[in-house]
């Protein structure tokens, strides 16, 4: 795959999460009008998470550029099936948090809290799907430094954001009685008794 047909993936990529930061936006501003006062896990993080994101979407392209060779077929495959995973996996993220969900990580105290959907196995299904992304959108052109490189960015800094987030979350009964026995990301592979 050329390096151009590789960016038009990625703006492809980019411009769904464009939509999404719209939808956010819009649950954004009912949730200030409902609570102006609404508390934000780590406030000063999310520029960092904000400017990884956008490295997402453009220095993978750049690298693939510079490597002037396409990945091997099985690389690009994982990467896409990682990518197209994680799109499912939000578009299912979105569909269960509705109105709550949003980019900001802003926690109202009239919070609905999500038990349908991936919330049914996991507390942070949203996180596994940038993790996903974060590895298949550059394995997708075999920009294996970006996978490396912005991966472990991503994980660093949400690492601090889902520490504060669950801080915010558990000052909520319901979300301690609902959520407090599910693992953050993978869900609990079933033991069978004998």
């Amino acid at each position: 795959m050329s390096p151009p047909r590789y960016g038009l993936i990625l703006l492809l990529f980019g411009a769904q999460r464009g939509i999404e930061l719209l939808y956010s936006a819009r649950n954004e501003r009912a949730i200030r009008m409902r609570e102006p006062r609404a508390p934000q896990a780590s406030e000063a993080t999310f520029r960092w998470i904000a400017l990884v994101n956008l490295g997402l979407f453009t220095l993978p392209v750049l690298e693939r550029a510079w490597r002037r060779r396409s990945p091997p077929a099985v690389v690009a495959a994982i990467g896409w099936i990682a990518a197209i995973a994680a799109v499912g996996l939000r578009l299912s993220v979105l569909a269960s948090l509705r109105q709550s969900w949003n980019v900001h990580a802003l926690v109202p105290s009239d919070l609905r809290v999500a038990t349908g959907g991936p919330y049914r196995f996991v507390r942070h299904p949203n996180y596994l799907a940038l993790a996903l992304e974060f590895l298949g959108l550059p394995l997708i052109g075999g920009a294996y430094l970006s996978a490396l490189g912005l991966g472990l960015v991503n994980a660093i800094l949400l690492r601090s954001r889902i520490r504060d987030e669950e801080a915010l979350l558990n000052a909520i009964p319901a979300y301690r009685t609902l959520m407090g026995g599910k693992p953050r990301f993978l869900p609990r592979l079933p033991v069978s008794a004998r």
